[in-house]
């Protein structure tokens, strides 16, 4: 089986995995709370059939039709076919899934792409069992989801020391058949509704800890698997109303793995802090981010068409302080576009034949998430009460309501009440909902926190010498460099000499 529709999907939801939502165990195919959520999800499947020739290619090997997310890049034509894919399918939720399937399928491609990582191993398997698992997630489009950051709840510690030690996911024994691991991850978004987690590294680990260097991936369903859910932001309305809450709730959830048998063939790494320390940085900004940064490139477009439209509709567009706040979304919508544009153009072999954009995609990590907020920012600020006063698409619909909704709210420049309401609504569904909230939480630390990201790519610059501006310039001007206080001394003992 390879490239699903949406029936597909859902059937595979039909198994033993254990998932709680508040104090009850819940069957997620059947539970209320989760049918927008999961129709949301099958319509991803579907949509990829629908744009067939965006998101599908061919297997070169196996002649099978895939997602384009599962290819390994190797050349530049590949980076411009991920390219459009990428494109296509963050269109379908306009970038407000966060964690559809070909996010995770891009993390994989990348890691096995990267033979070169795992040879340092010294043992061929560990490749050899990934290899195995990126083809059956090809033939089978399993919709996978990761949990990867280490249930640190004590900040005043190392994530591995003190309560957090016992806390985070570890080897407790082997046995013939594979790991057993108990601990907990954080935070599985749409692991309560995907088919298997990959887990896999995020942040180095140190000597002393190799019990903790992990990666496997196993079924939602396994047994010992535990997802605790947060709250369900999804409502039970029509899509015209609220367009994401109805549909894209992707939900997020605590894994706790208590005494998980993981089978040797599922295992990818097993505390080599060599292999486990090197694949992330060998794949993540190139490979994984062409993905995280188009899905916001798309965002960004439709937030600002979005404060556009809602200018049109209140007859703002033309006021300074309105122009202003648009203007600033569509600068980070032209910066987006061009930082994704620079970096697949200066695309190149980062190892093994793994083709990948330019690391300067990173910088994107760095500002993001400060840019979603501040578009949130100002849907609030350009919507202001008109955000609260939205009659559902059915009031206008009523014989007695009607006529006064159409009298008394209708839209600036001529637009029909109807779609004066449509637009307020998807912009409150945007930025201010329990969904659209939780969004933003999400944005903000995408990949990680912005002050680590910046810390990172300051580290990055350093370690390839991006430094001499300042000696530079007064050499230019024929000032002699200031001896460090060791050479002073060091001079003025050969003197005396």
């Amino acid at each position: 089986m390879v490239a699903r529709t949406g029936d597909q999907y859902r059937a595979g939801l039909v198994d033993s995995r254990e998932v709680w939502l508040g104090n009850a165990r819940i069957d997620v195919s059947t539970h209320p709370a989760f049918q927008g959520s999961i129709s949301g999800m099958a319509a991803y499947f579907d949509y990829q059939h629908k744009y067939a020739d965006d998101c599908l290619m061919m297997d070169p090997e196996t002649g099978q039709q895939h997602n384009v997310s599962l290819m390994r890049p190797r050349s530049a034509e590949d980076i411009g076919r991920r390219h459009r894919a990428f494109d296509r399918l963050a269109r379908y939720s306009n970038g407000m899934l966060g964690r559809t399937p070909d996010y995770v399928n891009v993390v994989l491609a990348g890691h096995a792409s990267r033979k070169d990582i795992y040879d340092r191993s010294g043992d061929p398997v560990y490749f050899e069992r990934l290899e195995a698992y990126w083809r059956l997630v090809q033939e089978q489009d399993l919709a996978l989801t990761h949990t990867i950051v280490h249930a640190a709840i004590d900040k005043s510690v190392g994530e591995l020391q003190g309560i957090n030690e016992e806390l985070t996911l570890r080897v407790v024994d082997r046995t013939e058949q594979g790991l057993v691991v108990r601990g907990a991850k954080m935070l599985a978004t749409l692991g309560p509704i995907a088919d298997e987690l990959y887990v896999y590294p995020a942040t180095p680990i140190q000597k002393g800890f190799e019990e903790y260097a992990l990666s496997f991936a196993i079924p939602v369903a396994s047994p010992g698997v535990v997802a605790v859910c947060r709250d369900h932001y999804g409502v039970d309305m029509e899509v015209v109303d609220r367009p994401f809450s109805s549909r894209f709730d992707e939900q997020d959830a605590v894994i706790i793995f208590d005494d998980v048998l993981v089978p040797w063939e599922r295992v990818f790494i097993d505390g080599d802090l060599g292999v486990y320390n090197a694949i992330n940085a060998a794949t993540a900004t190139g490979n994984t981010q062409q993905q995280t940064a188009i899905r916001a490139t798309v965002k960004l477009e439709f937030a600002y068409d979005l404060c556009t439209q809602m200018a049109r509709v209140t007859g703002t567009e033309a006021k300074p302080d309105t122009a202003a706040m648009l203007g600033e979304i569509y600068s980070y919508l032209r910066i987006a576009r061009a930082v994704v544009s620079d970096a697949e153009n200066r695309a190149s072999d980062w190892g093994g034949g793994a083709f990948f954009c330019h690391d300067d995609i990173s910088s994107l990590r760095t500002v993001l998430p400060v840019w979603m907020a501040r578009v949130n920012d100002i849907i609030k600020s350009m919507g202001s009460h008109n955000l609260l006063a939205t009659p559902t698409a059915s009031a206008f619909e009523d014989p007695r309501l009607g006529p006064l909704l159409h009298k008394y709210l209708p839209g600036a420049n001529g637009i029909a009440p109807e779609e004066r309401a449509r637009i307020f609504r998807t912009a409150w569904d945007f930025a201010g909902s329990a969904l659209g909230s939780r969004i933003e939480l999400y944005e903000r630390f995408y990949l990680g926190s912005v002050a680590r990201a910046r810390a990172l790519d300051h580290r990055k610059a350093q370690a390839k010498g991006e430094t001499g501006a300042l000696a530079a310039m007064f050499a230019e001007a024929g000032i002699a460099p200031v001896p460090a206080p060791a050479e002073e001394l060091d001079d003025l003992a050969a003197s005396n000499a």
